[in-house]
């Protein structure tokens, strides 16, 4: 008896020790832990479908910082289904915009979503000039969507003179699409700035809205030479373990941002969402890459340029690279 209890333990320590585990996120760089600030202060103007939230650096405070527009995808009108990277990108020093442009799901009303959403955005940013908050820095305007918000993004990035927004000079689009919905969505996006660093990001078993506008944005924005085209793999190395390639997988719910918004999309992100590799190498990764890039020319290797850098996506426990991303 005693033989086997020493072989069982044994067993079980190995087990342990051979145990594979996802990615984790890099103590530093893009992506990284290395955070400036420890906590973040909200304002919740979000009463109305044009609403909007601000989330800005605390602990310290800021006398200024850039701004960083963040525009959800349909129906995922609470914060909290991104919090984990609202957080990562208010933690890092950033102001970041997150206007409202549902006041629920149905009726849909698509045709109206960029105005309500620049709505949000003017609202905001004349809020962040006229109160006790760190003065908005916008000549580095960045934007990012998920899913309709990267539709949305698209949008606002080829038409900002048009609704008198900053130039974004940074724009990533995670799984744009609107699904059967065209509102929002151009012919062409050839008047996207030749300034801007403009990242797309498709999934490869998105079954949702497909590639179809990423592609389209991409294909389109023609004067904008520096444009890449990123496909995030789907990772099944191990048989109970693996990095998904789905519609959601920007998702980073966080309860610690719940504003009282829900709809079914809410519950749904609370069952699927969790923070990997997707987050820390992928959208995390090649958001601050971009700020840094077009801030400071720091971490260009990062966000383009089809690099090692830019297409790692980490390590598993065992040494093995997860599957890079694809670039075109």
């Amino acid at each position: 008896m005693r033989h086997f209890l020493v072989l069982f333990l044994f067993l079980f320590i190995e087990s342990l020790l051979t145990a594979q585990v996802l990615p984790e996120q890099p103590l530093s760089g893009p992506g990284g832990q290395n955070y400036l600030h420890e906590n973040i202060r909200v304002t919740d103007r979000a009463d109305k479908a044009d609403g909007f939230w601000i989330f800005e650096p605390a602990s310290p405070t800021l006398d200024s910082a850039h701004v960083v527009v963040f525009l959800h995808g349909y129906g995922a009108i609470n914060p909290m289904i991104y919090g984990g990277w609202i957080e990562h990108l208010v933690k890092k020093g950033n102001i970041v915009v997150y206007p409202r442009y549902q006041k629920r799901i149905f009726p849909p009303g698509t045709k109206r979503f960029a105005n309500r959403a620049v709505t949000g955005i003017h609202r905001a940013l004349d809020t962040l000039r006229n109160g006790n908050h760190p003065i908005p820095i916008t000549r580095h305007f960045s934007i990012a969507g998920h899913s309709y918000g990267g539709a949305l993004a698209a949008n606002l990035s080829a038409n900002h003179q048009a609704y008198n927004l900053p130039k974004p000079v940074a724009v990533l689009l995670c799984s744009p699409g609107t699904g059967p919905f065209k509102g929002a969505v151009l012919d062409s996006y050839e008047y996207i700035p030749a300034e801007t660093k403009l990242l797309i990001m498709i999934s490869e078993k998105d079954k949702t809205v497909g590639d179809k506008l990423g592609k389209k944005v991409f294909d389109t924005a023609k004067n904008t030479p520096e444009k890449y085209l990123i496909e995030q793999l789907q990772d099944r190395r191990f048989k109970d373990l693996n990095i998904r390639a789905g519609h959601n997988e920007s998702y980073s719910f966080d309860k610690r941002l719940d504003y009282g918004k829900t709809t079914i999309v809410t519950r749904r992100a609370a069952k699927v969402s969790r923070k990997d590799a997707v987050d820390y190498y992928g959208y995390w990764k090649l958001l601050d890459a971009l700020h840094n890039c077009t801030r400071n020319g720091h971490d260009c290797h990062y966000a383009t340029g089809n690099t090692f850098e830019q297409t790692f996506m980490g390590y598993w426990s065992d040494g093995m690279p997860v599957k890079p991303l694809k670039i075109k």
